[in-house]
């Protein structure tokens, strides 16, 4: 679809999406939950999925310059941590421009209320940083793992990352969603590569969304790095429980 296509309010649509999915990426995750329903009303489900990693990738690189301008990001614990993810991305994105993602979606939701459930229960593991962190073997398992369902379908990739992050990685919630924005920018243009490759972009649509994402990605990861860790806590109990619903009902 050339821009030329596009109606004003699709666009209106796209870019104040884009916005609110910028937000929420840069401090939670699911922005993917409010982009994708977007964009299926406009094109088909396929070239949704692919056309939303042109908004992801501008919008991570956003958040990053964000929380680097706030002395947040924690590249040492982070650089390590990029190639299993982008190997596990690389093959997710593959394996998402030949097949259906549809399959996983219920027990992703299941692990939402788990992680949700964690950061009300558990609030310290997740405000604080801590030295206790997986060996590098493990770490790089788990960066796979997760990186292989962000090339896939993206969507709720970001609670993963952060748990595995806070867990496996022991930073607080700021730092651990610096980290993150790095991992997802690592990885998310190899992954629009791919989808490209396969004739499953919109550019025209993409870039629009793009502009949204990475207004609201540099907003809310400069916010999160003035009100800290306890701010984002409650946000992620919010985000995380309403991406799980969404993903039970639909």
């Amino acid at each position: 679809m050339t821009l030329a296509a596009i109606t004003p309010g699709q666009a209106a649509l796209l870019f104040f999406g884009g916005i609110i999915a910028g937000v929420v990426n840069a401090v939670a995750g699911g922005g993917s939950a409010i982009t994708l329903p977007i964009l299926t009303e406009i094109t088909d489900a396929t070239i949704a999925n692919g056309t939303n990693r042109i908004a992801i990738m501008i919008g991570a690189l956003a958040s990053v310059s964000g929380y680097q301008q706030g002395d947040s990001v924690p590249w040492r614990r982070t650089l390590p941590l990029i190639p299993p993810a982008f190997v596990g991305a690389v093959t997710g994105a593959y394996l998402a421009s030949q097949t259906s993602p549809g399959s996983m979606k219920k027990a992703f939701a299941i692990v939402l209320f788990i992680v949700a459930g964690s950061v009300l229960v558990k609030p310290s593991r997740w405000i604080t940083q801590s030295e206790r962190r997986l060996g590098q073997p493990w770490s790089s398992l788990l960066m796979f793992a997760i990186g292989l369902y962000g090339g896939f379908v993206q969507a709720g990739v970001g609670f993963f990352l952060l748990a595995g992050l806070v867990f496996g990685g022991g930073l607080d919630l700021v730092r651990a969603n610096a980290a993150k924005m790095v991992l997802v920018a690592s990885y998310t243009w190899v992954a629009l590569l791919i989808f490209v490759l396969a004739g499953q972009v919109d550019f025209g649509l993409g870039l629009i969304l793009a502009a949204g994402n990475s207004i609201g990605a540099y907003s809310s990861s400069r916010l999160a790095v003035r009100k800290g860790a306890n701010w984002i806590r409650w946000f992620l109990i919010v985000a995380a429980v309403g991406a799980a619903i969404r993903m039970l009902l639909t």
